[in-house]
């Protein structure tokens, strides 16, 4: 695994913060996000923006949204939620075998937690951002720690 893509509905909050976690944390990996209805160009949420910062990551970001090119680009697909992969699977079916959720492809067997979506924080505090940020980076911790697929 070499290039990751990171999937969210605006590509504004979630797969931006998973996109600038996963570069600071694993700069041997290529990693880009996407927006299942993302426009061109919008930058980060300033929210978001300012918990990655509060940790020392940036965040250089513009908003695209999901195309053929993104998905073929990548090795592997890890959306938000099982929303999203359920919509990617729909919408591009051939890609189907690369697409997990983030919690589905960093799973153990031991885990609690068997919702497989990350919230989405639009439009809530910033205390929100930072529960949300701090729960990405629980599971790309587990990347970073050669979980892996």
């Amino acid at each position: 695994m070499k290039r990751v893509l990171f999937v969210c509905t605006g590509n504004t909050c979630r797969s931006p913060m998973a996109e600038a976690i996963l570069k600071h944390k694993r700069p041997d990996l290529e990693v880009k996000s996407a927006g299942i209805f993302a426009g061109f160009g919008q930058e980060a949420n300033p929210k978001a923006a300012q918990v990655l910062s509060d940790k020392g990551i940036d965040c250089d970001h513009k908003s695209q949204p999901l195309t053929d090119d993104l998905l073929d680009w990548a090795d592997v697909v890890l959306t938000m939620t099982a929303h999203h992969k359920l919509n990617i699977e729909m919408d591009y079916p051939k890609y189907r075998k690369k697409v997990f959720t983030l919690k589905e492809f960093t799973r153990h067997k031991d885990d609690e937690d068997l919702n497989p979506d990350i919230a989405d924080p639009i439009g809530l505090s910033n205390e929100t951002y930072k529960q949300t940020m701090n729960e990405i980076e629980t599971y790309i911790d587990r990347i970073k720690k050669g979980d892996e697929q």
